[in-house]
């Protein structure tokens, strides 16, 4: 198994008790709750997102029976998917007291969060593309040709 699969699922889990312990923190002192949109990015691209990005890297490739074609885009994904998550929870943070960096750190973590989906994108939809399974069975169980063919007269 590829060393990001673990790496993805850890950091969603760490992720994940972040966003319970300032939603818990909202809670229980409620003039926290100006911190919802940190709350919600902790939960959204650290949780979720990144659940489905180490489940689906390690998944789409064995439905298919192709490695992932782009190991490196899954490496620079993991790190630019944490790196975002971290600047714009900050950036969220930093906003509420009106801090300089807040800003600069939003539009860096959005670019970082965007730039780990793409990379997402790209190396399933490559490895999906590469597949010797791609081919679509017809009704009378023979694979259809990958490239159209020229036809008969």
């Amino acid at each position: 198994m590829d060393w990001f699969v673990p790496a993805f699922i850890r950091m969603c889990l760490i992720w994940f008790v972040a966003g319970i312990t300032l939603g818990m923190g909202m809670v229980l002192y409620p003039p926290l709750a100006v911190y919802r949109t940190a709350h919600f990015h902790l939960n959204l691209l650290g949780f979720v997102v990144q659940m489905i990005y180490g489940v689906a890297l390690h998944v789409i490739p064995r439905f298919f029976g192709q490695p992932l074609v782009h190991r490196r885009f899954a490496e620079v994904q993991f790190w630019s998917a944490q790196a975002g998550v971290v600047l714009l929870v900050a950036g969220f943070a930093l906003r509420v007291p009106a801090w300089w960096g807040a800003e600069p750190a939003l539009w860096v973590g959005a670019l970082l969060s965007a730039l780990a989906a793409y990379l997402f994108v790209a190396n399933i939809w490559a490895t999906m593309n590469a597949s010797p399974l791609r081919a679509v069975r017809s009704r009378g169980g023979r694979p259809l040709p990958l490239q159209p063919q020229p036809q008969a007269d």
